[in-house]
């Protein structure tokens, strides 16, 4: 049971839609429908695999790439700050003043990273598929060896039941 404060209304249900009023003569607005949130929502409910720590990691995007070396230039500059959000806002601020023909070496060595990541990435699926093939097969052999073995030690037994008569 609820216990409210004070003599106003009760709350009513979030979920619970308003329908609009009729009465407009009376002076009455129309109340706003409301969708339900639990529409909107994502089903987090499902659980990601685990990863792989084989799995090759992302390539940098240009902006970090810069970041690599301005890190080094900003330590040098500024050997007193140790926060790394200071680092992070003063290279952002400095990228966003580059122009374009400033980021394009950034940009090559961010496609590049980009190349070899996609090369190391197939590699990787390639090495994924042929490694469930052999489990599927394993597992396939290993029932097909269960039941062979069956037979043949019911074999085994008739023909030893057959030397002894």
């Amino acid at each position: 049971m609820k216990v409210t404060r004070g003599k106003g209304a009760v709350k009513k249900d979030k979920n619970e839609v308003v329908k609009p009023v009729e009465d407009r003569a009376a002076g009455k607005r129309k109340a706003v429908l409301k969708a339900s949130k639990s529409s909107n929502k994502r089903t987090k409910n499902v659980k990601s695999a685990k990863k792989d720590p084989n799995k090759p990691k992302r390539p940098p995007s240009a902006f970090f790439v810069f970041l690599e070396e301005f890190r080094k230039v900003y330590k040098q500059e500024h050997p007193n700050v140790k926060a790394v959000s200071a680092v992070g806002k003063a290279g952002g601020e400095k990228w966003k003043s580059l122009t374009d023909a400033e980021k394009a070496p950034f940009e090559a060595k961010a496609a590049k990273r980009k190349l070899d990541y996609e090369k190391l990435m197939t590699a990787y699926n390639k090495k994924q598929e042929s490694t469930e093939d052999e489990d599927e097969e394993e597992s396939e052999k290993s029932k097909s060896e269960v039941h062979d073995d069956d037979d043949d030690e019911e074999l085994e037994e008739e023909d030893e039941e057959e030397d002894d008569d």
